[in-house]
């Protein structure tokens, strides 16, 4: 069933609470180059990891409210710690509407691993979630159930303090971001550990800073797993199924940047980190007045 013009040509809203998400961004980008993207950077209520679950739900819904206000067709919830949060009251609240969040990655992790120790990198508001609980509790009942010699994964799981903070500074590869890797993956490799999930959206921005790591740790060979590209399958896929993809080329696909904080700052991360130049506007959401400013 196909959507209107109006419908097919309108935005996907992507956000993050800052820049994480603009590794998710990519991979839309790349699958999906004619359409047109908002993304809002919630910098000022950054990071989500260490708030508490109930004001990250509250934030989601307002940030979702401003982009379809700016008329979004589908949302994508490009951060861990909101998917966990509010994946739930955001496809309550709008039923309709293609809603893609990001799974921890468990599934793929453990099926790239041919030990079963699988490492888990994410924030500590992930690793508490009730929706991440209950894929760990389901991944490892159905992991029980097979015959031997198939053992149920083995999920080794690492909370990251303060390491979405250094992305969010741009520190990609300073001598704190490498110590902090460090201190939050050797022991996950020293365990057995022979697939890293990328649990955080702004993890896969120092990946090559990781790979540094584990290059000079182990000569044993390690999987990283960013389910970015997962994500971007999926949205393509709902898109697709409603009718509204834009299948047409006549009009360049259209990025706009939207930040609670320094519209500079996040233009900075643009250019660094995509290569792009983005025009960004500071808004406010969860207030009376949400327009862009």
């Amino acid at each position: 069933m196909a959507g209107t013009p109006a419908t097919i040509n309108a935005p996907i809203g992507v956000f993050d609470s800052g820049v994480g998400g603009l590794s998710v961004l990519r991979h839309i980008r790349a699958q999906l180059p004619r359409e047109h993207l908002l993304y809002f950077a919630d910098a000022a209520f950054a990071p989500y990891g260490d708030k508490p679950e109930r004001a990250v739900a509250q934030r989601s819904l307002a940030i979702a409210g401003f982009l379809v206000a700016q008329g979004a067709k589908a949302l994508v919830v490009a951060c861990n710690t909101a998917t966990v949060a509010a994946i739930k009251l955001l496809r309550a609240q709008y039923p309709l509407m293609p809603i893609v969040g990001v799974e921890p990655g468990l599934k793929p992790g453990a099926a790239a691993s041919r030990n079963g120790i699988v490492g888990v990198l994410a924030t500590d508001g992930t690793l508490a979630g009730e929706k991440f609980q209950l894929l760990l509790e389901q991944i490892s009942e159905s992991g029980k159930a097979r015959l031997p010699p198939c053992l149920p994964p083995r999920f080794l799981l690492q909370g990251c303090t303060g390491l979405a903070d250094q992305i969010e500074l741009g520190e990609l590869d300073s001598d704190a971001t490498a110590r902090m890797l460090a201190r939050y993956i050797v022991p996950l490799l020293d365990q057995g550990a022979d697939t890293l999930v990328l649990g955080c959206t702004h993890y896969p921005l120092v990946q090559a800073a990781i790979e540094r790591l584990i290059a000079s740790t182990t000569a044993r060979d390690i999987v990283l797993v960013d389910t970015g590209e997962a994500v971007a399958r999926q949205l393509v896929r709902l898109l697709a199924a409603a009718g509204i993809d834009r299948k047409e080329d006549s009009e360049p696909a259209l990025l706009t940047g939207y930040t609670s904080a320094s519209a500079t700052a996040l233009q900075a991360a643009f250019s660094a980190l995509l290569g792009l130049a983005v025009p960004v506007q500071a808004a406010e959401v969860g207030t009376k007045s949400s327009a862009p400013t």
